[in-house]
């Protein structure tokens, strides 16, 4: 009994040492990237600023730099005041691997289903950078037509319409290929092949640099915004319960695991090939609606929570007080 006791106090003071050690590494590391931070600033000071004397401090260009300054002082301000009080998703990451106690979890939030337009906006930043070299007439793609680039990127994105709109299963899929397979078949017996598709001329689309640019930053944008609205709200499923996160604080419910049960549903075949699926939560409160979370990386997101719902969690406390 008492080696386990001397045992158990050379944990925990092997436990503190790293936890000193690494927050001393944290501070010296904060500290040496606001030195750098300070001295880029300094130098970009010193070559692009014109000389103080040269400067009109209330003209309308100098205004708009101490707004800047004071948004940028008052974002940093509340950032040290209030990081200690926020509960992000990446956090509760870190909580969960150092917990001796669960081995396997899950931590999930739901993705804005705009992200499925992620094909449009990469085409839409490839298209930006075509048409600007076009424009500046550079050998190779001065020749490319902006009709023939704003056509294609009008098939990807009507393609990542309908997947976005409709769930397209693996048999609608093979039906709707097969039926327009059939519906060429006809129109080659015809001879109207060519005159039909001579119809998708007057869909003739030419696009600037700019306006490609522009739907890709706001696609971009709006990913990002879901993005940080999964900082705050998520689920973290663990062997005994589920916690529902709901805001940048403690708020938020916790749910025993036989008051909900899980499914995956990779029934949209074209997302699927996406790497997404939706995690469906039902409540056996009848009154409560289930929740759908679209989720990417679904197969490995799946096989986590057949782990984390086929165990049950006992403290390591317990197994020791048994033990003794």
């Amino acid at each position: 009994m008492e080696e386990q006791n001397v045992e158990d106090n050379k944990n925990v003071y092997e436990n503190n040492g790293s936890k000193s050690t690494t927050k001393n590494k944290k501070i010296i590391f904060w500290i040496s990237g606001l030195v750098v931070l300070i001295v880029i600033l300094l130098i970009l000071a010193y070559f692009l600023l014109p000389k103080p004397s040269e400067i009109e401090w209330l003209s309308n260009q100098m205004i708009a730099v101490y707004i800047a300054i004071g948004l940028l002082a008052v974002s940093v301000a509340a950032w040290f005041i209030l990081r200690k009080t926020l509960r992000t998703r990446l956090k509760m990451q870190k909580v969960m691997k150092l917990d001796p106690d669960v081995n396997d979890w899950l931590i999930i939030f739901n993705w804005t289903p705009k992200i499925l337009y992620a094909p449009t906006i990469i085409a839409s930043l490839i298209a930006a950078v075509i048409m600007y070299l076009n424009e500046i007439d550079l050998w190779f793609f001065g020749s490319v037509s902006g009709v023939v680039i704003g056509g294609i990127w009008l098939a990807i994105f009507f393609l990542n319409f309908l997947i976005e709109e409709y769930s397209i299963s693996i048999k609608i899929l093979v039906i709707t290929l097969v039926s327009i397979g059939c519906f060429f078949l006809w129109l080659h017996l015809l001879g109207w092949v060519v005159g039909f598709l001579r119809l998708f001329k007057h869909l003739a689309l030419s696009v600037n640099a700019t306006g490609y640019l522009l739907v890709g930053i706001i696609g971009l944008f709006t990913i990002l915004i879901s993005w940080l609205k999964g900082l705050f709200y998520y689920m973290t499923i663990t062997p005994n319960y589920m916690n529902l996160q709901e805001g940048p604080t403690e708020s938020g419910e916790q749910i025993g695991r036989e008051d909900y049960n899980s499914r995956i549903d990779t029934s949209d075949f074209l997302e699927r090939l996406m790497g997404f699926g939706r995690i469906i939560i039902t409540f056996k409160d009848r009154k409560r609606e289930p929740i759908s979370v679209l989720t990417w990386r679904i197969q490995k997101k799946a096989q986590m929570l057949e782990k984390v719902r086929a165990k049950f969690a006992i403290d390591h406390l317990q197994q020791a007080q048994t033990k003794v």
